[in-house]
């Protein structure tokens, strides 16, 4: 069985810093890229960032750039969303997702396989 749990959501403040994690099981970390996605009240599911299997390449919406890093610990089977300078803007759900081997890193929400079940971000003014 895959599971991808996300945590370390929140409530912080314009400006603020979170840090999300999300714990994969049930399936070989390694052969995955992973990504992360949010979607706010109303709106469509939308890419954030992306990571090849080993780390080394990543990818970021241009709304999010600069100010959010994904990373990747193998050993742990864990991805990491550090968000700085956040903005009301960026209040959401966030999830996590699989994307088995890929040719390249994915955009779109429909190449990944499998999905966490999300955990919430508000960022207040």
């Amino acid at each position: 069985q895959v599971q991808l749990v996300e945590s370390g959501g929140g409530l912080v403040q314009a400006g603020g810093s979170l840090r999300l994690s999300c714990a994969a099981s049930g399936l070989t970390f390694t052969k995955y890229a992973m990504g992360w996605f949010r979607q706010a009240p109303g709106k469509e599911r939308e890419f954030v960032a992306s990571i090849s299997l080993s780390g080394v390449t990543t990818d970021y919406a241009d709304s999010v750039k600069g100010r959010f890093t994904i990373s990747r610990d193998n050993a742990k089977n864990t991805v990491y969303l550090q968000m700085n300078s956040l903005k009301p803007e960026d209040t959401a759900v966030y999830y996590c997702a699989a994307d088995f081997v890929p040719v390249r890193l994915s955009t779109s929400a429909n190449t990944y396989e499998y999905w966490g079940q999300g955990t919430q971000v508000t960022v207040s003014s």
